[in-house]
């Protein structure tokens, strides 16, 4: 299995990251994906990914919570960071209404700007979409060009946006949310294939049932797969193949 989004750099696993890798590989995960969160984040990631560079890559972008006043400013090192060659998608980006929802035209602004990073680097985006994924939709068709792909991380949302998303050459994200009974995950999702899924934790955040109310992490992507695996009434293992490959397709990296 692919874990295409957690944030295990943070100081939530400072106690036990050790422990908490060896969890993860004996689940069965082979890789992780680190979403950058703001300029403190930066150095966290470099630091993991050289700890564990055959188990961890990091992305390169700005949160849209992390979106301030002074975005531009903080946008330049994040471009040159980008530009260092060392990441593997331009993440997290996006935009959230819920936070801070009176800074959404500094978020469009700066996602915007990201996602043009990321057609000239011929990268795959990560898209952050609380509370504004048709809102983010509309943003992607008007920038999108030939090549633009990525993931909608924690793909919440109904049928139809997630077609809309497939239109346009994206993979859904699917973590914790969806073995959450309200979510009603398992019903909007039932007509799309697992050939536009892949998984991820968002570790620490959204663990899945029945680990709801913990510390998420990646050795939950397990429980993620095999809720899937029972609703479609398929092997655990075509789950982990096929969004293992659609993980691969996206970051155009063969981890092994």
């Amino acid at each position: 299995m692919i874990d295409t989004h957690a944030h295990i750099y943070l100081d939530d696993f400072q106690a036990d990251r050790t422990d908490m890798m060896r969890r993860l590989t004996e689940a069965g995960v082979q890789h992780v994906y680190l979403p950058n969160i703001d300029l403190d984040s930066i150095s966290k990631i470099r630091h993991l990914v050289s700890e564990y560079p055959d188990m961890c890559s990091g992305m390169m972008g700005l949160h849209p919570c992390s979106v301030k006043e002074d975005w531009q400013e903080v946008l330049n090192v994040i471009k040159a960071e980008l530009d260092s060659g060392a990441y593997t998608a331009v993440g997290e980006i996006g935009l959230d209404g819920y936070w801070d929802p009176g800074s959404l035209p500094l978020q469009e602004e700066a996602l915007r700007v990201q996602i043009r990073w990321a057609v000239e680097a011929r990268l795959p985006i990560v898209l952050h979409t609380r509370d504004t994924m048709d809102r983010v939709i509309e943003i992607l068709t008007e920038e999108w060009r030939p090549g633009l792909s990525g993931i909608f991380h924690c793909f919440n949302g109904t049928t139809e946006q997630a077609r809309r998303i497939i239109d346009l050459g994206f993979f859904l994200g699917i973590g914790g949310v969806y073995t959450f009974k309200t979510a009603n995950m398992a019903d909007h999702l039932a007509p799309i294939t697992l050939d536009h899924m892949v998984l991820e934790t968002d570790s620490p955040y959204l663990a899945p049932v029945p680990y709801r109310g913990r510390r998420n992490e990646p050795a939950y992507l397990a429980a993620i797969a095999a809720r899937l695996a029972e609703d479609r009434h398929i092997s655990v293992e075509e789950v982990v193949l096929k969004t293992t490959r659609n993980a691969r397709i996206v970051f155009q990296q063969n981890n092994e």
